[in-house]
């Protein structure tokens, strides 16, 4: 890459990780991994304390920012310095500091287990609310209103905000099919999916072989994607028409889906009032909770 054309700033660079993802090798895109997972520590931590917490040698980080046409790493960690250093405490950060005020017992209350849990989904939540573009948003309504039919894929802990998506969007009569591959039949149920119908794929890592075969198919058949995951850089994300990145509260190793079920609740509504606006819905019917809900 020419010194011209290097990225200004850390959208820029992480969109330019993007696109390249696919062409690294193995080891240059576990740095890249972590480096878009990891912005806040990328900015402070030293090059070797990178290296040791990405679990590569300093060399391959140095190798990484040569591949995207960097005289050195620290020429391309002054992008992740510049846009963090004013800012307030990361989601991270914020998760530690969380954990660190209730202390980890081995033996916790209820009580005490509650405050965990809802301290880090606050979290999780304040940050979905403030890092969520809206552009991405307005694409996932464009696809979902244009769509004769919406297929939803999401498995093992994600088959909850899939099987969400399908009821929400029922309730509002969006022609949806929940693809849960009894039987075993992910790849014969995604048969039926056309060009002019959209997908919804959720997975979060470790991402899930049979989403990314539904995934797979629906490109093949020129459906637009709309993927929910935890990583710009997942599988899902880089053949995405749209990718909406959700991090999650983490607490005792237990990955919570407030964050994601937040988000399925903001389109499905969205589309209701998008689809009310432009004369496709009786908004004085539909647009309420179902009984019972």
């Amino acid at each position: 890459m020419n010194q011209t054309n290097l990225p200004n700033t850390l959208e820029e660079l992480e969109q330019t990780i993007a696109e390249r993802y696919n062409d690294l090798s193995k080891r240059l895109q576990q740095v890249a991994r972590y480096l878009t997972d990891h912005p806040r520590d990328v900015a402070f931590d030293t090059v070797a304390s990178i290296a040791t917490k990405a679990n590569v040698t300093p060399s391959t980080l140095i190798r990484f920012a040569n591949a995207l046409g960097y005289q050195g790493f620290s020429e391309m960690q002054r992008l992740f310095r510049s846009k963090l250093i004013d800012n307030a405490p990361s989601y991270s950060e914020r998760i530690r500091m969380a954990s660190q005020e209730y202390g980890q017992s081995d033996n916790p209350s209820p009580f005490q287990l509650l405050q965990e849990f809802t301290t880090s989904n606050v979290i999780a939540l304040d940050h979905l609310k403030h890092e969520m573009e809206e552009e991405n948003l307005n694409k996932a309504l464009d696809i979902l209103e244009n769509a004769r039919s919406t297929h939803i894929v999401g498995v093992r802990r994600a088959f909850v905000v899939a099987s969400y998506f399908a009821y929400a969007l029922r309730h509002i009569e969006h022609h949806a099919y929940l693809v849960d591959g009894i039987g075993g039949m992910f790849k014969e149920q995604a048969q039926s999916i056309d060009a002019q119908d959209a997908v919804i794929a959720i997975s979060f890592t470790p991402y899930a072989q049979e989403t990314l075969d539904v995934a797979q198919i629906a490109m093949k058949k020129g459906s637009p994607l709309i993927v929910i995951t935890d990583s710009p850089l997942s599988p899902l994300a880089l053949q995405a028409s749209v990718s909406l990145v959700v991090k999650e509260a983490q607490v005792r190793s237990f990955r919570s889906l407030t964050s994601s079920l937040c988000l399925a609740q903001t389109l499905s509504i969205g589309l209701a009032y998008r689809l009310q606006a432009n004369n496709k819905l009786d908004g004085s019917k539909h647009i309420a909770a179902p009984d019972g809900a």
